[in-house]
Formats: structure tokens, C-alpha cells, sequence
């Protein structure tokens, strides 16, 4: 089981350091539909993982001078991301102090990450034909931070498709500045997210050899998938977060149902 999980975070993180969709939108709803541990356990590894992932491939990217990016609007989606992700923690020890059940909160989380992917596969799908929008007021950037650091603290995601759905239309940015820039976001609003849950004593019950491992495999991830994304243009970018679209959209189909059926 301890390869099967250093399995999932290493592919997961390779495919989100290309893309910038951070890796946890994988891991999260695979090891969800593996049922071995609870929900809030791998919603914590999950954002370790994409944390240490996130941190890798950042530094890589901008010391290799792989993509330049806006530092002013991504430093300020970033701090709206980082309250976001203190947020987005509250919101989902509150969801699961107030139902009680560990399968309803991963059916809502489930349900939730159908809806926001259908609805990025739909954005990347004709987004040659849809006008972007090329936003700079911070105070615009830190609150669309903001929702973005709160869904993905909510649902253990790390930071998902949507960012770079919501940078690229609102500020008019390409596949791989998106991806840097979303990486950049996710780097902040996991550490604050990981910061409130060790300083508020609420670190799931979690074995440290999985813990240690989905590290590994997120900074591995990081490495390799920072490489790849000198060598890979923006089609083949934008190919293989399709297919990785397809793929969530369905293992949370299947997921949603399990946890239905548990109720």
C-alpha cells in the first residue's frame, strides 16, 4: 500500500507541476475512491504533498526562468489565496464538526470537484472563442485570491483546475503562466492551511511512513514535472489537462456514488 501511495503522489505531482493544477485534484479523489483511510486524513496528505510539490516546482521554474510572471498579481492573488486557505479550513472542520459523518463530507467534496471540472473542461474546450479580460486592480486580485485558496483548502485539492480557468480569463494569461502563476498561488495557501491545522491541533490521525512517502513523491513530482515543462509546449500542455479533466470528472462520479451509498 505504501508504493501504491508513493505511486499516486508521484504521478499526481509530475502531471501538476506541468499543468499548475497542483497535483491534489488527482490524489485526492484516487486515494478517496481507495477507501483506506478517512476522508480528512487524505485531505491532509494530500495538501502536504502539494505543498512540498508546490515549493519544488516554483523555485525550479523561476531559477530556470522557465516562464516570466506577473509577480504583482500573482503575489496578490497569493496573499488572497493564503487568507482563502485559512477560510476554506474552517469551512470544512466546520461541515464535518456539523454533520458527524466522513462519508457525507467526501459525497460534498466529490459532488463539488465534478462541477468545478466539468466546468474547466468546458472553459479549456472553447476557450479559443471566448473574449479574456486583462484585470490589475490588487484589490481585484486578492479577493479572487481569496475564493480560490478557499475552495482549495475546502475540498484538499491544493489548488485545482479552476485556477488556471480564473487566470487566464480574468487576466488574459497563457497555458504555461497560468500554470506558474497557479502553482505560485497554491505554494501560499498551503502553508497557511497546514500552518492553522498544526497550530489548531486538528492533524488527523495519519501514519508517518504515508505521510513521509506522499512527501517524497510530491517533491520527486515537483522535480520531474518542472523539467518536463521546459521541454513541452503549450498544446501538449493543454492535451494532457484534458485528459486529466476526464479523468477527475469520472473517479468523482465514482466516488460521489460510493459515499452516497454509505450514508
Amino acid at each position: 500500500m505504501v508504493l501504491i501511495f508513493l505511486a499516486v503522489s508521484l504521478l499526481s505531482c509530475i502531471a501538476g507541476s506541468i499543468c499548475g493544477i497542483g497535483g491534489g485534484v488527482i490524489i485526492k479523489p484516487v486515494l478517496d475512491a481507495t477507501g483506506v483511510m478517512s476522508v480528512s486524513a487524505i485531505s491532509f496528505l494530500s495538501g502536504c504533498t502539494v505543498l512540498a510539490m508546490s515549493i519544488v516546482s516554483v523555485y525550479k521554474n523561476l531559477k530556470a526562468g522557465n516562464t516570466k510572471m506577473n509577480l504583482k498579481i500573482a503575489t496578490a492573488l497569493a496573499i488572497g489565496a493564503a487568507i482563502g486557505g485559512v477560510v476554506g479550513k474552517i469551512m470544512f472542520q466546520s461541515l464535518k464538526d456539523a454533520v458527524g459523518n466522513e462519508n457525507a463530507v467526501g459525497m460534498t467534496q466529490a459532488i463539488v470537484l465534478i462541477v468545478i471540472t466539468l466546468g474547466t473542461l468546458v472553459y479549456t474546450l472553447y476557450k479559443h472563442k471566448i473574449q479574456t479580460k486583462r484585470f490589475d486592480q490588487i484589490w481585484l486580485c486578492v479577493l479572487i485570491g481569496l475564493i480560490l485558496g478557499i475552495m482549495s483548502s475546502f475540498l484538499g485539492i491544493g489548488g485545482g483546475p479552476i485556477n488556471l480557468v480564473v487566470l487566464a480569463y480574468f487576466f488574459s494569461m497563457s497555458t504555461k503562466e497560468a500554470a506558474l502563476s497557479s502553482l505560485y498561488i497554491i505554494l501560499f495557501s498551503q502553508i497557511t492551511s497546514f500552518c492553522q491545522t498544526v497550530f489548531t491541533g486538528t492533524i488527523p490521525d495519519v501514519s508517518i511512513i504515508y505521510l513521509v512517502v506522499m512527501i517524497i513523491g510530491g517533491v520527486l513530482g515537483g522535480t520531474i514535472g518542472s523539467k518536463i515543462n521546459k521541454k513541452i509546449n503549450e498544446q501538449g500542455v493543454d492535451k494532457l489537462f484534458i485528459a486529466l479533466m476526464i479523468i477527475i470528472v469520472l473517479i468523482n462520479i465514482y466516488n460521489a456514488v460510493k459515499f452516497g451509498m454509505a450514508l
